[in-house]
C-alpha cells in the first residue's frame, strides 16, 4: 500500500547481490508506477526507468529534451511504487562532471538502485538511430568518475553505456569498455550489438556484468533469455516493450469505437476492474482506512 516498505538501500544491495550470483536478470520497462507494480507481480527481477519512454509520455522524441528533474521524478515515482531494484537511464548525465555528479545524487534520493551514463555527445539520440555521435576517451572516463565520486551508497549501481559500436566497430567498443570500467564503472552496457559473439566479446573483456537492450525494432536480434546468459549477459533490459504493447492496443481500440461507435466488442481484452483494484491494493486502502478512522466524536461533542 501507498509506497513499497524495502528501503532503497536494501534494493541496491539486493540487486548487487543477484549480480554476482552470475544468473540473467530481466528488466522490463515501466512506464508508469502502475506498470511497475504489474512487472513486479508477474516475477520479473527488477524494473527498468528508459529515457525513451519518459520523453514519448512527455510527447518529445528520444534527442536529449527531457531534463534533469523530469527523469528524476519519475523515477523515483516508480523505484517507490515497487519492491524490485529499479535501472533508470541517466542519459550522458544532464552536462558536465560536475552535473554527473549531482545526477547521480538526485536519483540515488529518488530511490534508484542503479543508473547509467552514456558516452554520446549532447543532445544525445536514440542509440538505434543512426547518426549519433560519441565523445572522446577521456571525456567519457571524466564522466564516470564524477558519477563514482557522487555518489553516496556504494551500492548504487553505476552503469557505463557505450554507443561507439556503431561509429567505430567492435574492437573500439571492447577498448572503451575497458577504460570506462578501469574509470570506476561496475557494469557496461553496449549498444546497438550486432550478436551474442560481441556480448561474449565484451563480457571477457569488461570483466564486469553487461547489459543487453532487447528493444524492438533497433539494430540488435530479439534474443531469448537463455541465449542471452549463455552469452555471458547479466542483464536484460525491454525498454520501450510495454509503452508500445499499451499504445498499441489504446490505438486499436480507438479504431473500434470510431468506426462501431462503441467498445462492447473488445471489452474481453481490458484489464477488469477487478483486477485493477487488485493490482492497485483496494483492500489493503480499506483496512488502513478502517484502523486509522475508528474513532467516534459521540460523547465529545461541545454544545
Amino acid at each position: 500500500m501507498l509506497h513499497s516498505p524495502v528501503p532503497a538501500a536494501e534494493k541496491r544491495a539486493e540487486l548487487r547481490r543477484r549480480l554476482s550470483s552470475g544468473e540473467l536478470l530481466q528488466l522490463p520497462g515501466a512506464f508508469n508506477p502502475l506498470s511497475a507494480r504489474l512487472i513486479e507481480r508477474k516475477g520479473f527481477d527488477g524494473v527498468y526507468i528508459s529515457g525513451a519512454v519518459i520523453s514519448a509520455d512527455l510527447g518529445l522524441p528520444d534527442i536529449g529534451l527531457t531534463t534533469l528533474s523530469e527523469v528524476a521524478t519519475r523515477a523515483g515515482q516508480i523505484a517507490r511504487m515497487t519492491e524490485l531494484p529499479a535501472l533508470v537511464d541517466a542519459d550522458t548525465g544532464f552536462g558536465e562532471p560536475m552535473n554527473v555528479a549531482r545526477t547521480v545524487q538526485i536519483l540515488e534520493d529518488a530511490g534508484v538502485a542503479g543508473l547509467h551514463i552514456e558516452d554520446q555527445v549532447n543532445p544525445k539520440r536514440c542509440g538505434h538511430l543512426d547518426g549519433k555521435q560519441v565523445v572522446d576517451t577521456a571525456t567519457a572516463v571524466q564522466r564516470i568518475r564524477a558519477a563514482v565520486e557522487g555518489r553516496r551508497d556504494p551500492n548504487l549501481l553505476i552503469m557505463a553505456r557505450t554507443d561507439i559500436r556503431a561509429l567505430e566497430g567492435l574492437p573500439a567498443a571492447l577498448d572503451r569498455a575497458r577504460e570506462l570500467v578501469d574509470a570506476g564503472a561496475d557494469a557496461i552496457f553496449p549498444e546497438a550489438m550486432l550478436d551474442l559473439g560481441e556480448y561474449e566479446a565484451m563480457r571477457e573483456a569488461a570483466r564486469v556484468p553487461i547489459l543487453a537492450n532487447m528493444t524492438e525494432f533497433g539494430k540488435s536480434d530479439l534474443f531469448t533469455r537463455d541465449q542471452l546468459e549463455d552469452a555471458g549477459v547479466s542483464i536484460a533490459i525491454y525498454p520501450v516493450s510495454l509503452l508500445r504493447l499499451a499504445m498499441g492496443a489504446a490505438e486499436r481500440g480507438l479504431d473500434v469505437l470510431r468506426s462501431e461507435g462503441t467498445l462492447a466488442g473488445v471489452v474481453g481484452g481490458m484489464q477488469t476492474r477487478a483486477e485493477l483494484y487488485d493490482l492497485l491494493d483496494y483492500a489493503g486502502y480499506n483496512r488502513f482506512d478502517d484502523g486509522v478512522f475508528n474513532f467516534s466524536l459521540e460523547g465529545n461533542r461541545q454544545s
